[in-house]
């Protein structure tokens, strides 16, 4: 099917795959369970792989258009063995991820036309969201932009030496305050001095409360609208960062976040420590809001672009 292409080296490819490994062989035992015994994919295989589906957090509005494509296969087909149906199923959400217009990239980039690009991150606490802005400082230094970071999480100190660890690490200037201090204010800083210094690259880390949502809605709107009095059209990009261990809360989350500010693009992080990767692919189906980056392992080079090839690829290899 040529939905299928071969897009990563290797190197990263053995990544993803190692990444993915606990999803793809937790989602293959209950697969293989539900159609023991089974030579032809009927209504009662379809009923039990819609339970593997939905208990591999692919979510529900997905699970039900991948069965749906499915059941069409068999109408046409009149007999389709169980056997066949691992191919079946990788084409299928192929096919379904191909109907969206991202996922397509294969390196870290940022657009030729916005210097410094913004990029604003937002994400509860615990997700991983201090080291995904480290590791996406990482590649995009590695790449050759100059990246600077602010550390507009002014909530809690410890948010504050994290990424004053992570600038350290990859070797990038932080614009910091005190705790407390205004994150509109830092945010101001920061792309000032990031104009200064003629830096191609600001990444912004703000506070991530969801237990009262309109104080977030209130200061995420302030800090874009300070940010713009020094570069008119930020931020670029607003990244939501989601555990993916967390499965179905993962989904919760991005409902609350993208009704709190408006979200352009989402980080799936932790995939390599749990059997809940199936999420990516309900995220990527139902809200619409292109998976950028996802973090398969906790090594520096471990968040990758979200490629839908690879990783649809990984899933069923």
């Amino acid at each position: 099917m040529s939905f299928f292409k071969k897009l990563f080296s290797t190197e990263k490819k053995e990544t993803l795959d190692k990444g993915l490994e606990k999803t793809k062989t937790t989602f293959f035992s209950k697969l293989s369970k539900a159609v023991a015994g089974k030579s032809k994919v009927d209504d009662d295989v379809l009923d039990d792989l819609e339970e593997v589906l939905v208990g591999s957090d692919v979510g529900v509005n997905t699970t039900l258009k991948i069965i749906e494509r499915i059941e069409k296969r068999v109408a046409e087909d009149k007999y389709l063995g169980t056997e066949e149906l691992n191919q079946i199923l990788r084409d299928e959400i192929g096919g379904l991820l191909s109907e969206t217009n991202t996922g397509e990239a294969t390196e870290f980039e940022i657009p030729k036309d916005k210097k410094p690009y913004v990029l604003m991150v937002v994400g509860v606490n615990g997700v991983g969201k201090t080291t995904t802005i480290g590791k996406l400082a990482y590649q995009f230094k590695k790449a050759g932009h100059k990246v600077v970071l602010g550390a507009a999480d002014t909530f809690r100190a410890a948010a504050i030496d994290q990424l004053q660890v992570w600038a350290d690490r990859v070797n990038v200037p932080i614009v910091k305050q005190s705790m407390g201090s205004d994150p509109a204010s830092v945010a101001f800083d920061t792309l000032q001095s990031a104009v200064a210094q003629n830096a191609d690259v600001v990444i912004i880390d703000t506070a991530g409360r969801l237990h009262n949502k309109i104080n977030l809605m209130n200061e995420l709107s302030k800090v874009k609208r300070v940010m713009q009095k020094v570069v008119a059209d930020a931020p670029h990009d607003v990244l939501l960062v989601l555990d993916g261990s967390t499965g179905q809360n993962a989904f919760e989350q991005a409902k609350q976040f993208t009704a709190a500010t408006e979200v352009t693009s989402l980080a799936v992080t932790k995939l390599d420590g749990t059997a809940k990767g199936g999420v990516v692919i309900g995220i990527s189906d139902q809200f619409q809001i292109p998976v950028k980056y996802i973090g398969v392992g906790e090594g520096i080079e471990d968040l990758q672009v979200f490629n839908k090839y690879e990783f649809v690829d990984s899933f069923f290899k």
